[in-house]
């Protein structure tokens, strides 16, 4: 049976055929079409090719959103090679441990961050560095310093190789986790993920050929690659892309680029909703943003759908591609806070964690299990962790504890390793920072659990609130205490002028767990003090 290649770099070349003066990206205001792109990556590919990179090595990039990332991405599988985006705010032994656990082949860098990795490039399998001195948002010194060289001075005649021909189950992608729960892992996404994720989101999506992309996270993030951009370019679309977020330029970039598609989490939306010009801006273009990755609080979606505009709750992980499920548009307005069903192709079950029965009843929590096309290979170097992630009939454990209505839409309760044991009661943080994110003035709130003498843990709040009252612990409970059961709410209240948040822009509960510890720590030091 012939093979049909499920390559992104196919479809590039294709559209650089039929349509070569298309824009392909936007890069900080500079167009580069269709036909220039792809020969771009072709020559790109080249480079890589005469470094010795061959199918199944890996391709690294350390650097920020730029047209040259996604070049190398589309280099990377016009050789078979697998791309490995790394996150630029990684500690130099955070990227040690990334490079040497993916056996990186050829690294390609932005200067800016080359400096931190000297320390540690001598002791590492990386063969080849390629220092990028060919953006000029990026600037390069003069001469490379050992061992990196000049992307510029790497280039070689054209060779027309023609992009490689891939199977399904070909690693395209080891996109790292944040490591949250551990040391960070490897996953291993399949050009067969891809693909089937492209066409389980164009299924329940207002999509077209051609249409205009806005990517707002970070591209070593899966929703910053996977979730529109790559599909996109495959669509013979457009991507707008910036090195970096900023809400009032994204604001101006949807009304510019006339964006259709979007994907980010609530806290970009967010602050794009309260940049000036929001409700007079020109947005009539946007049929579809999908938000996730975090709580959506009810408000924003209102304040969305004020200026006409459907904000759709998505949910899913880098292991799905990241997309399981979504909520239709037609159900915003009266299942505001579900996730909605899964996507075409892709099977979710609940099931007790405890006891491993399936969850078919109703509002009954219970942890997500997701199987399908779009899910993970495996976790790269790492049998074990695949092992107890995946089962042998291809159900993965996602973590997530969710629940479904009677008409079968999904709602996510938590994340299970956040869930607070109080008294022998679950509660679970989302739940009430979806009830805090309405007290007025609010901008950002995180609950996490306190260790009690007599509950165990009970929850605490960390605000971040506008205006010059900050709200007390007595008026939070008073504000949330008919919608939430008593053992539910807040025993103390803290407030930051901001959340710490990780490279995909969700709040960093690690950190603010360390914080609130040191938080604790200082005041329990204080108060010992006072009583001596």
């Amino acid at each position: 049976m012939h093979q049909i290649n499920l390559s992104p770099a196919v479809a590039v070349d294709r559209w650089a055929r039929i349509s070569g003066d298309t824009t392909a990206v936007w890069y900080e205001d500079i167009p580069v079409n269709y036909g220039r792109f792809a020969a771009d990556v072709r020559s790109l590919a080249d480079v890589l090719a005469h470094g010795g990179v061959r199918a199944g090595d890996r391709v690294a990039w350390l650097g920020r959103n730029s047209e040259l990332l996604l070049r190398t991405a589309l280099a990377a599988a016009h050789l078979g090679a697998i791309f490995v985006p790394l996150n630029f705010r990684l500690t130099p032994p955070e990227l040690a441990a990334l490079l040497r656990d993916s056996g990186t082949h050829t690294l390609l860098a932005e200067a800016e961050y080359t400096a931190a990795l000297a320390a540690v490039l001598p002791s590492l399998p990386v063969r080849r560095h390629l220092l990028v001195d060919t953006d000029l948002r990026a600037p390069s010194p003069a001469k490379a310093p050992a061992p990196w060289q000049h992307l510029s001075t790497a280039a070689v005649p054209e060779q027309g190789r023609p992009p490689a021909t891939v199977r399904p189950d070909d690693a395209a992608l080891i996109i790292y986790t944040s490591g949250t729960t551990g040391r960070p892992k490897g996953v291993v996404l399949t050009y067969g993920n891809l693909w089937w994720h492209d066409v389980a989101t164009t299924a329940v999506i207002e999509s077209r050929l051609r249409d205009t992309a806005l990517v707002l996270a970070p591209m070593f993030h899966v929703a910053g690659l996977t979730g529109f951009t790559l599909g996109t370019l495959v669509h013979g679309g457009t991507v707008v892309v910036r090195r970096a977020f900023d809400a009032q330029q994204a604001l101006t970039d949807l009304a510019a680029h006339r964006a259709v598609n979007v994907i980010a989490v609530p806290a970009m939306f967010s602050a794009i909703a309260r940049s000036p010009g929001f409700a007079e801006a020109d947005l009539c273009s946007l049929r579809t943003a999908l938000v996730g990755g975090a709580p959506v609080p009810s408000q924003l979606v209102r304040d969305y759908a004020a200026r006409g505009l459907t904000l759709q709750q998505a949910w899913g992980l880098t292991e799905t591609a990241p997309l399981a499920a979504c909520l239709p548009a037609e159900l915003v307005d009266t299942h505001p806070d579900s996730v909605g069903y899964p996507l075409p192709y892709t099977e979710i079950k609940l099931v007790d964690p405890a006891t491993g029965r399936e969850v078919t009843e109703p509002a009954v929590p219970a942890e997500l299990l997701v199987r399908g096309p779009n899910v993970f290979r495996e976790y790269w170097n790492d049998p074990e962790a695949t092992r107890l992630a995946k089962d042998e009939a291809g159900w993965f454990r996602s973590g997530d504890i969710g629940q479904r209505d009677e008409g079968g839409l999904l709602y996510i309760v938590d994340r299970r390793k956040d869930v607070i044991i109080s008294g022998g009661e679950n509660v679970y943080p989302a739940e009430i920072e979806r009830v805090l994110a309405e007290y007025p003035g609010v901008r950002e709130v995180a609950v996490l659990g306190a260790p009690h003498p007599v509950w165990e843990e009970t929850p605490v709040v960390v605000l971040c609130q506008d205006g010059p009252g900050k709200a007390t612990l007595q008026e939070l409970r008073g504000f949330a205490g008919d919608r939430l059961a008593r053992y539910k709410l807040p025993t103390a209240v803290h407030h930051l002028p901001k959340l710490p948040r990780g490279g995909s822009g969700k709040v960093d509960k690690s950190a603010l767990r360390d914080w609130l510890r040191t938080a604790m720590q200082g005041a329990k030091t204080a108060a010992d003090g006072d009583a001596g």
